[in-house]
Order: structure tokens, then C-alpha cells, then sequence
């Protein structure tokens, strides 16, 4: 546990991204409260369930390239939401072993969840701190203790950024993580998915963002350009920035029918 934190700091009275995101992928780490906004986006959007499940393929996909042909040996995952089945570590270390993994999130309940789920990985921790500070993140001693900066770091930032408003500038964020990598370290990597609204009708978009007002973070769809921006300083690697199953895809590629409601962009970039 993070020092000072205790379980009745746990807030069940509004709707959880991270929770939500759970029972979208059929987890039972969720509360009424989740799966009633949950039911409420899913009636507006059916297709949500199948979203997430296309960000997650997308985030094991990432992680095996990332571990496997790039070589990354650290990940520092932020914004990871509650542990389930082929989490970050168990891909990368299935490669590696000895590859190593911080987790970092906000949210007190994925928190529980994963230092349970980590007893006994020496080589992998969870990290209590919020995206919106990453000063914070790069100072924490659990980052420091497991992540070398002088060696090339694979920073996930998956279905994160659409959870920070234009306010909090998501840009300035990505841009201060980056600079974190020392100069030189060209073989760091991205891997960043977000939501847009482009494959929607846009009042079936602004109806789902609205349950998430409900919740403790609120919803920000952006459109393919907002999202390419975010890869500012970082050469994307092929296919580039496309929907999360055109990104390398197992298999066959996605038929465009499949592919109409994703509302997601994802892609791969390497510090410049």
C-alpha cells in the first residue's frame, strides 16, 4: 500500500472510468453504481464491449511488438486500470523474464487490486499517482527503484488521454514524460490509444460522454488529428495511427463492417 492510504478512502459513490472499463470487459471488480452507468452507455452504444476489448487486443499487441522486435525491457504503463488476464507484465515477461513493469494509477481499488495480484513480482510494482502529474509519476521512489532512464523505457498511455480534458493539456503531459528519457535514448517507445467520435453520430457520442460527466473523469473524444498530435517528437511506426484492430492485426485484417463502430485510435511511436 501506498503510506497514509487506507480502503475507506475508496469512493463508490460515482461511477469509475477504470471499473467501468472492468465490466465492459466482463471483470467483477465493479460496484451498482459502475454497472448502472455501465448499462447506460452500453444502451446508448452496444458497441462499447467491443471497443474495449479491440483496446486491449491492441495493448497486448503493443507490449509483444514493444518486448519482442523493439527489445524494451522496462514499461512504465499509466493509467492501467484493474488487473485482468494478459496484463502488461505477463505479455512482456512471457518474452522476458526478466523484463520489468510499473504500473501507475489513480484509482484506489486498482491499486488493491494490483498489489495483490503482484505479491511476489519482484520485477513488477503498482504505482498510486495521477497521469495529470507526471512530475510526480517520474520522482515516485517504486518508479525509480525499477526503471533505469539512462535505458530505453516503453511508456503505455492506453485509453487514458481521453480522461484529460484540453484544460489539463494532454499534450504537455505526454511531452513531459518524454522528456524524461535522456537525450540519445532513440529506442524508447509510445503505445497510446484514445477515443474519438469519428466513426459515430455525434449525438450518440455526446450521449455516452455524458454518463461519464456522472463519473469521476469525464469523457473527451477526439478527432484523428488531436490524437496524431500527441505523437509529436516520435516517429510512428508502420501502420501509424489508425483504429486499434488495423494496428498490426493477428491474423487476418478486421473487415471494414467490424471495423465501423471502433471508436478508437491507437499507434506506436519511437523517440526522435
Amino acid at each position: 500500500m501506498e503510506p497514509g492510504f487506507a480502503p475507506s478512502e475508496i469512493d463508490t459513490s460515482k461511477p469509475n472510468p477504470a471499473r467501468l472499463y472492468d465490466f465492459y470487459l466482463g471483470g467483477k471488480d465493479n460496484y451498482a453504481v459502475d454497472r448502472e452507468a455501465a448499462a447506460e452507455v452500453l444502451r446508448i452504444a452496444p458497441e462499447v464491449r467491443d471497443m474495449a476489448r479491440a483496446n486491449r487486443a491492441f495493448l497486448q499487441r503493443a507490449v509483444r511488438f514493444l518486448a519482442g522486435e523493439a527489445g524494451i525491457r522496462q514499461f512504465i504503463d499509466i493509467g492501467t486500470g484493474i488487473p485482468a488476464a494478459g496484463s502488461v507484465h505477463e505479455v512482456a515477461q512471457g518474452i522476458e523474464p526478466g523484463i520489468r513493469v510499473v504500473y501507475v494509477d489513480n484509482d484506489q481499488i486498482v491499486h488493491v487490486h494490483a498489489n495483490a495480484l503482484l505479491t511476489g513480482h519482484g520485477n513488477t510494482s503498482i504505482v498510486l499517482a495521477d497521469l495529470r502529474d507526471p512530475g510526480g509519476i517520474l520522482s515516485h521512489p517504486k518508479v525509480r527503484e525499477l526503471i533505469d532512464f539512462a535505458e530505453p523505457v516503453g511508456l503505455l498511455l492506453i485509453a487514458i488521454l481521453h480522461f484529460v480534458t484540453d484544460e489539463e493539456e494532454p499534450g504537455r503531459i505526454v511531452a513531459a514524460l518524454r522528456d524524461a528519457l535522456p537525450p540519445g535514448s532513440y529506442l524508447s517507445y509510445l503505445a497510446l490509444s484514445h477515443g474519438t467520435a469519428d466513426f459515430h453520430d455525434q449525438a450518440v457520442a455526446d450521449a455516452a460522454a455524458a454518463v461519464y460527466k456522472k463519473a469521476t473523469a469525464p469523457l473527451i473524444l477526439r478527432d484523428y488529428d488531436q490524437v496524431a498530435a500527441l505523437f509529436d517528437d516520435w516517429d510512428v511506426t508502420e501502420p501509424g495511427v489508425v483504429q486499434v484492430p488495423l494496428w498490426r492485426p493477428d491474423g487476418k485484417p478486421p473487415r471494414s463492417r467490424d471495423l465501423a463502430k471502433i471508436g478508437i485510435y491507437g499507434g506506436v511511436g519511437r523517440l526522435r
